[in-house]
């Protein structure tokens, strides 16, 4: 009977997500991984090589998926806006690769695997966020790289920090209406910060 390669290959990668995302890079081992997905550790290594490989690869696709699920295809103050949304409810739903990103800073404090690529993709959403500018439809006081980091982490603490948000907040993220509350926040806090009607947030210096 034929070796189910990729079946074998998605329970490697399902089994180093849940690792990885628990227990950072740093924290497991080729032997657990191959342990929780139930293959031979050799077979980890031959698909994927090291450890760093492998992270490499979990957290590429991780990142794929969420890029593919919340997509940015216009500058409108209301689309990016309701992306913001849209990326608050994809980090609440999927906090695998918040966790991930975490580790990923604490393991690789200079250079991570794969920047080169990373900083492509997130270069196509800068792109959009100064056409918008451009154009005269996002504020301009803001500058569009900043504008990107700032609106991915309006999204993304919530997950980061549940702990935190909890203590701020004194409620518990499991419920309906408060997750709708700051989801509500979230949204306006995006529009607020790409309006073009909003304050100069940052002062150029003489």
């Amino acid at each position: 009977m034929a070796w189910d390669v990729e079946g074998t290959k998605r329970k490697i990668l399902d089994a180093a997500t849940q690792e990885f995302a628990e227990k950072g890079p740093d924290g497991t081992t080729i032997e657990r991984i191959a342990l929780l997905a139930k293959v031979n550790k050799e077979r980890v290594y031959n698909y994927f090589g090291g450890k760093s490989e492998l992270f490499a690869q979990v957290l590429r696709e991780q990142l794929a998926v969420a890029a593919q699920t919340v997509s940015l295809v216009s500058a409108e103050p209301s689309a990016v806006s309701e992306y913001a949304g849209r990326l608050f409810d994809y980090h609440r739903q999927n906090p695998a690769l918040v966790r991930l990103l975490l580790w990923e800073a604490l393991a690789y404090p200079e250079e991570v695997p794969e920047e080169h690529l990373r900083r492509d993709s997130y270069g196509v959403k800068t792109a959009v966020f100064e056409a918008g500018q451009n154009d005269g439809t996002l504020t301009g006081s803001i500058p569009p790289d900043v504008m990107n980091f700032l609106l991915l982490a309006v999204a993304g603490y919530w997950a980061a920090l549940p702990q935190v948000a909890r203590m701020i907040t004194d409620t518990n993220a499991n419920d309906v209406d408060e997750t709708a509350r700051r989801r509500t926040g979230v949204v306006e806090a995006a529009r607020r910060l790409t309006a073009t009607d909003s304050p100069n947030l940052i002062q150029e210096t003489s």
